[in-house]
Formats: structure tokens, C-alpha cells, sequence
């Protein structure tokens, strides 16, 4: 969806495609943002306390994202629209289970989403470059390079034999 006039040096088909690309992976990012703060609010458990801090760090860390992929859209000449209401009908990412408290029940919903929210990512590089647009295809390698990292530090309190 275009709105905003730019001199931007894309061709105005290529920034409508990229818009729509961009558009359902800032509906990911903000539910990401969202699920990774219901784990935060609602972690219970023996490492509560490292599941809490960690789970917000992310958290943070996705909102950066997200930011940027909106800024993306203005800076093409599209209007952003991350109203919760939106991002409920334009995000692709499996509803997150309410109910659940334990430490390792967060991991295994946070393992299953953020690896979800990487491949989505991936898949978005590979058609922001066939679209023309090097600095979006940049923008998604460096998230999916984030959320790579992200499901690692994840990943890695469900590997330990304690």
C-alpha cells in the first residue's frame, strides 16, 4: 500500500512489491515482540529469574526489528499499519499457548515461534533481492541473523542435561 510520495531511486513497482513484503513480516515482528513478553510475564520455575531477564532481552531485541522494518516501509512510501488489531490479521505466526508458566514449556513455544519468525525471514531475503531491492534484502539478513541468535540463546537452556 503506497501513500507517501519519494524521490527515493527504487521504481515505484519495486517499492509497492517491497511494501508487501515487508508489511506481513512487521506483523510477525510485533507478535513475535508480543509472545516473547507474555513468556516474560508469565515465566515460573526454578530459573525463573534467568528465563525472566532473558525472554525481555529478546523481547527488546524484536522490537528493534520491528521498528526498523516499519521505518523500511516509510522510507518506500508505504503506510505502516501496526495497530494490535492488524497485527492480529497480518501476522503469520502460530497463536501463542496461554495456560503455560514453566521455564522449559516457554522455551519450547519460544524455540518453535522464533524459528518460524527466521525461516519466514529467510524466505524474505531471497524475494527482496529478486525484487531489486538490496538495502531491504540487507535489512531482513540482519534480523534473520537476530532471530538466528535469539533461538540459539533459547535453544541452549533446552540442551543442558542438569
Amino acid at each position: 500500500m503506497m501513500r507517501h510520495k519519494t524521490a527515493n531511486g527504487l521504481s515505484k513497482n519495486v517499492r509497492a512489491e517491497v511494501v508487501d513484503l515487508l508489511a506481513p513480516r512487521l506483523a510477525d515482528l510485533i507478535d513475535l515482540h508480543l509472545q516473547l513478553k507474555q513468556a516474560h510475564w508469565t515465566v515460573r520455575g526454578p530459573n525463573f529469574i534467568a528465563n525472566h531477564e532473558l525472554f525481555d532481552k529478546l523481547a527488546d531485541e524484536v522490537e528493534e526489528f520491528a521498528d526498523e522494518v516499519a521505518e523500511r516501509i516509510g522510507q518506500l512510501g508505504g503506510q505502516v499499519d501496526g495497530t494490535a488489531r492488524a497485527t492480529a490479521k497480518a501476522s503469520t505466526l502460530k497463536e501463542y499457548p496461554s495456560g503455560i508458566a514453566g521455564g522449559r514449556e516457554h522455551i519450547e513455544a519460544l524455540t518453535r515461534v522464533i524459528s518460524d519468525a527466521g525461516a519466514k525471514m529467510r524466505k524474505a531475503i531471497d524475494s527482496a533481492t529478486k525484487a531489486g531491492d538490496a538495502d531491504t534484502a540487507d535489512l531482513f539478513t540482519g534480523i534473520s541473523r537476530g532471530l538466528d541468535k535469539s533461538l540459539w540463546f533459547i535453544e541452549s537452556h533446552a540442551q543442558a542435561k542438569d
